[in-house]
């Protein structure tokens, strides 16, 4: 008898962990950290509510630190056996990882600098160290190719169209003929989004566990390509530095390709793009490696305008060539992270471009209460950094249609050729777009739709 064990993503959008088990093996389809309010970020510290020895594998969909970011942890704890991902998924998740570690660690000691933590000392969930012997597990693992995870379970990897590398998994649970048919959809891709392919038809199964993070949401009906080009065209006429706010890893990739299609198609200057993120310069060296993995439908490039680089497009890696920005006049656009202006490079530069009319300021998509971002975006007049209240004076644009999720209509699309599976499992997504969700497939569909608490144990027959 086969189950299945929802032990994160349950009724929240982040924390991925599904235990699968059958034929008397275990497998971990994602291990991801918990994110946003504290009250879900103490879950990353109770004791894992699974035995860490007892597992056979784990199983990777894509490499965002919610699929990702509680492995090193769970290798700490004594887990030594393989973790299958893609190529891409493998190197993008190392670096994603050892970036979480920095920030642990020096949280941690700030902590315990100023006396602030509960625990004495003040520990991060792990370190370097735990990343590097995570790392060491990861099984590179090729998309469409059957593996056996353990004992019955087999699983290939199909492509979902979120982020480089992501995959929607399919299973068979060989214990029985025909074998059981699970798929787990990972995170699913939008249609036509930038730089990814679109996402693979899903195989038929007999459960599926599928996503809900937009279940209730359209993204809006815009023309990505015009949109950006109104707003780059807005900060050449102001005459100033255009600072888009950007995750460093899917977004600014994709920006630098668009721009790169515009400057080709003469629909803009040929402005000079800074890169202004570490992580995000080493995450744009992983995509260049990969080409399979880009859909260039928005635009094909040239020798001219290369994908992610040419002299044009400058990649700031140390922090004297980030300062040296501060320097720069005229028309340029400076792409730097945090994606909501929380941290990083990025509120150096906003401190240094809010106060001057002629500068913009692009929001590129969701900014969460009580960031800048979203006072930003709320039209605050004054901005507090560093001690100081900053006057926000540059204009303040908005790029929408960057989203790297399905929204409701793009996952109804999705699941349309699935033939009815017997019980389908909403998952990674906030309780009122699950059950939305789940309302409509069943109405719809009628089929058997649930959404999982956490800790939910469901039997597999």
């Amino acid at each position: 008898m086969a189950q299945i064990t929802f032990h994160g993503a349950a009724r929240t959008v982040t924390g991925s962990k599904y235990l699968l088990e059958a034929g008397g093996s275990r497998v971990l389809v994602d291990c991801g950290m918990f994110q946003g309010v504290k009250k879900l970020r103490q879950r990353n510290w109770e004791p894992t509510p699974f035995d860490v020895d007892s597992l056979d594998a784990v199983v990777l969909t894509h490499a965002h630190l919610d699929h990702t970011g509680f492995l090193p942890r769970v290798v700490k704890q004594g887990f030594h056996g393989r973790i299958y991902c893609t190529p891409a998924t493998s190197e993008l998740a190392e670096l994603i990882l050892l970036d979480s570690a920095k920030i642990q660690m020096y949280d941690a000691k700030y902590a315990n600098k100023k006396g602030f933590s509960k625990h004495k000392p003040a520990l991060p969930l792990y370190d370097g160290e735990d990343v590097e012997k995570t790392v060491k597990q990861f099984q590179i693992t090729p998309r469409g190719q059957w593996f056996q995870a353990a004992g019955p379970i087999w699983m290939r990897f199909h492509d979902a169209g979120h982020l480089l590398g992501s995959n929607m998994i399919e299973v068979e649970i060989r214990e029985q003929d025909p074998p059981l048919r699970v798929l787990f959809s990972g995170d699913v891709g939008r249609y036509d989004g930038p730089l990814y392919h679109d996402p693979s038809p899903p195989p038929a199964c007999d459960y599926l566990i599928c996503e809900s993070t937009y279940g209730n949401r359209d993204h809006p009906e815009i023309d990505l390509l015009d949109s950006l080009e109104k707003v780059i065209n807005r900060s050449v006429e102001r005459g100033g530095i255009m600072l888009m706010a950007s995750f460093a890893i899917g977004r600014a990739q994709q920006l630098i390709y668009l721009m790169q299609v515009l400057k080709k198609e003469n629909r803009i200057p040929d402005l000079p793009i800074y890169l202004d993120s570490p992580m995000a310069c080493k995450a744009t060296g992983i995509f260049k490696e990969h080409n399979d993995d880009h859909d260039l439908s928005e635009g094909e490039l040239d020798a001219e305008h290369p994908l992610l680089d040419g002299p044009r497009v400058h990649l700031c890696r140390s922090t004297d060539e980030s300062k040296a920005l501060n320097h720069l006049k005229g028309s340029a656009v400076i792409i730097s992270s945090s994606g909501m202006m929380t941290g990083g490079r990025i509120v150096h530069h906003l401190k240094k471009r809010l106060p001057s009319s002629k500068n913009t300021i692009v929001l590129g998509g969701y900014m969460a209460i009580g960031t800048r971002g979203r006072r930003l975006q709320d039209g605050a007049k004054t901005i507090r950094m560093h001690g100081m209240e900053i006057d926000v004076k540059a204009a303040i644009e908005g790029v929408s249609g960057l989203s790297g999720h399905a929204d409701r209509k793009d996952l109804l699309r999705w699941l349309k050729p699935l033939p009815d599976p017997r019980r389908v499992f909403l998952t990674h997504g906030e309780p009122e777009g699950a059950e939305a969700l789940a309302e409509e497939l069943h109405d719809r569909r009628g089929w058997k739709v649930e959404v999982p608490d956490l800790g939910e144990t469901h039997e597999l027959d």
